[in-house]
């Protein structure tokens, strides 16, 4: 079983059935949200800053049975791998604290809040990952040894220390997440000296002001950030890269003559409920949410159209490599995207970020 699959998660639904397997459905979390909070204990260690990242190792991958199960928490079933495939998603973030610490997880290890580990759908038991928070660039590397969070909207529960270190703290996040895999181990590529995993992060770009930083990221990309301000001067070239590959993109020099921008609040439609994914135009998008779930995007979609409509308009799906994204556009420009996003960051309280398809 899950960490306190009887009080978390399933103290959501008033006489819930008994589950196969749960887990953490996310810890309650300061912030505005108005859930409680689920913090360190009243005399935390000192020095939460400086623990380190979990180290790699490789550890084997159970097949059949155990945490390889098929199992169904809250209606939904779910399929955990159980080969040593790379993973990468891109999605939102919780964290749990002292109200689980020392309980059992999935993997029967006790969790403790002061270690770097996480909670993962359906990641063999246990992986490492990396875990990335665009909005600063903190990154960390946890052990997953635990299931959940079972929120269709976040694709990952972190430690408290691990959100600590990432700064997280405040509530759910968008991050990017990167299973390293036992050939990266075996091979020593895990180690961000090293080209195979270093080619693939995406550096943020400079703030020009305290708010946390925008990105302007190829198609294709992991898309997430926290929150969104324009970017300080622009010094260094754009890279063209193909649609499905992922490079580091850095900050962006201007592209020379532009076409005159659309108007930055391009009217709503009449309908704005889920539509099928769409084919990408050229242009810069604003991107508002990535999803491995269809029904995750659609109900994200009309939370954005009922919260800024005279974006509705621009919205559209896209599915690329097993990922459902939200994006608005396109623009002529990145300054329009850019405007965009700020406008999105202020009415809606969530974290765009800048999409360039060619």
């Amino acid at each position: 079983m899950a960490r306190a699959a009887q009080t978390r998660g399933l103290a959501l639904v008033a006489g819930a059935v008994l589950l196969l397997l749960a887990g953490c459905a996310s810890g309650p979390r300061s912030g505005g949200s108005g859930i409680g909070r689920d913090g360190p204990d009243a005399n935390p260690p000192s020095g939460l800053g400086q623990v380190p990242d979990a180290e790699p190792r490789v550890e084997p991958i159970r097949s059949s049975g155990g945490t390889s199960k098929a199992y169904v928490v809250l209606g939904r079933s779910y399929v955990p791998i159980t080969d040593d495939r790379p993973w990468r998603e891109t999605g939102l973030a919780s964290w749990y604290g002292r109200k689980f610490h020392a309980q059992s997880t999935a993997s029967g290890e006790p969790y403790d809040m002061y270690a770097m580990t996480a909670a993962h759908k359906t990641l063999p038991l246990p992986s490492y990952v990396r875990v990335r928070n665009p909005a600063n660039g903190r990154e960390v590397i946890v052990r997953v040894n635990d299931r959940g969070p079972f929120h269709d909207d976040r694709i990952i529960d972190l430690s408290y220390t691990a959100a600590y270190r990432l700064d997280l703290l405040r509530g759910v996040a968008p991050v990017e997440i990167e299973r390293i895999t036992n050939a990266d181990i075996r091979a020593g590529t895990w180690r961000r000296g090293d080209t195979a995993l270093a080619q693939a992060a995406v550096s943020p770009l400079a703030p020009a002001a305290p708010a946390a930083p925008a990105q302007t990221l190829a198609a294709g990309s992991p898309p997430a950030t926290d929150s969104v301000a324009v970017p300080a001067a622009l010094t260094s070239p754009v890279v063209a890269v193909p649609r499905t590959e992922v490079r580091d993109l850095g900050t962006l020099a201007p592209l020379g003559p532009e076409a005159a921008p659309p108007a930055a609040s391009p009217p709503a439609p009449p309908d704005t409920g889920p539509q099928q994914p769409a084919a990408a135009a050229a242009g810069f998008w604003v991107q508002l949410g990535a999803f491995s779930q269809r029904e995750g995007v659609e109900r994200f979609q009309q939370q954005v159209a009922r919260g800024l409509p005279a974006l509705a308009g621009a919205l559209n799906v896209f599915a690329e490599r097993g990922t459902y994204r939200l994006q608005a556009g396109p623009y002529a420009s990145r300054d329009v995207a850019r405007d965009m996003a700020e406008q999105v960051r202020s009415g809606l309280q969530i974290a765009p970020m800048i999409v360039e398809r060619r």
